[in-house]
């Protein structure tokens, strides 16, 4: 499907060559990637597939890309270099930067101007009407989001940071991104979300008391409560895109959800969900676009044991953890 893609992260030291990568890629029906960089072997060997791509700048070069010349060079090296043969649509400046930990609270003040010299490196470059630049939040972003109507920032960045995002979001045409994981919020309150409503299950569902608008997976609450968020601040018209979502399919034994057939359940649905072009209760006709996280399995990522178990793909054997029907030829849906 056209809106389904998915993350290539590489926090483990066991994967394939990229070379490898390219074949099962091309062996499902996705041809949108996400990269946690602009790793120029992986762009290379991507070369002329017609995968489509979203590179990131690290967190921990955001602030070096404050001089524009660098952002120019960052810009030239990272995407002109490689628009003929691996179309790169997205930049994303840095990854839940207003919410990571160890990122600093003064690089959040410096994300939008960064995100504004890499523009303006584009369109020097004369490639701004091709490629977006967005940054990638988490839902930590939200002071509240449950009901989705009442979806809205965090007061501490609403001001600094949300208002000249959104103006440069809804000036560019880039989407808003953003991570949305029902995994983690049915892990926290489990006895207050059901499980099928987190696995699009059949389920009673959930009523938003203020907009009466009927919720029956939290999938879609969730971006919901986003769109709400932006609502709040004037801004209607920014689509968004789930930059990552998915579902472990292993953990410890106190991560009760964490299993192969409930991963199955929440990625095949979702997929599901996303080829019907449904998009959700308050943008009923907006399509969005999904990356799955993630490729593979990712051994050294650090965390409870599900966080290394997100994977499709064993990167061994490039075996499927489970089948979700994205492979070419056994599809569960039309693509």
């Amino acid at each position: 499907s056209a809106n389904i893609g998915i993350n290539y992260g590489q926090v483990a030291n066991n994967l394939p060559s990229p070379q490898r990568v390219v074949q099962l890629i091309r062996s499902t029906t996705i041809r949108k990637v996400k990269l946690y960089d602009a790793n120029p072997l992986v762009l290379s060997a991507f070369a002329g597939s017609s995968v489509e791509f979203i590179v990131t700048v690290k967190n921990e070069d955001i602030t070096s890309l404050l001089d524009y010349q660098v952002a120019l060079k960052w810009a030239s090296e990272n995407v002109a270099l490689y628009m003929q043969s691996s179309p790169i649509k997205i930049i994303s400046v840095g990854n839940q930067v207003l919410t990571e930990a160890n990122v600093s609270s003064s690089v959040h003040t410096q994300l939008v101007t960064v995100m504004t010299n890499l523009h303006t490196a584009l369109d020097d470059l004369k490639l701004s009407h091709r490629v977006f630049v967005s940054t990638s939040h988490s839902m930590a972003i939200l002071g509240k989001s449950f009901p989705p109507s009442a979806g809205e920032f965090k007061d501490s960045i609403t001001k600094p940071v949300m208002l000249p995002l959104l103006r440069f979001l809804n000036q560019t045409g880039a989407p808003f991104m953003v991570n949305i994981y029902p995994y983690f919020s049915y892990k926290a309150k489990p006895l207050d979300i059901s499980l099928a409503y987190a696995l699009f299950l059949t389920n009673n569902g959930v009523t938003d008391s203020k907009s009466k608008l009927h919720y029956d997976n939290l999938f879609d609450a969730q971006v919901d409560a986003v769109y709400s968020a932006m609502s709040k601040l004037g801004f209607t018209n920014i689509p968004v895109l789930v930059s990552e979502t998915g579902w472990p399919s292993n953990g410890s034994p106190i991560e009760l959800a964490a299993s192969v057939s409930n991963a199955m359940t929440y990625n095949r649905n979702l997929v599901k969900h996303i080829q019907s072009g449904a998009g959700t209760p308050m943008r009923p006709k907006q399509e969005l676009q999904v990356f799955i996280f993630a490729l593979f399995n990712e051994n050294q990522k650090p965390g409870p044991t599900s966080q290394r178990n997100f994977g499709l793909f064993r990167p061994g054997d490039l075996s499927t953890v489970y089948d979700i029907g994205i492979l070419q030829g056994h599809s569960t849906s039309p693509s």
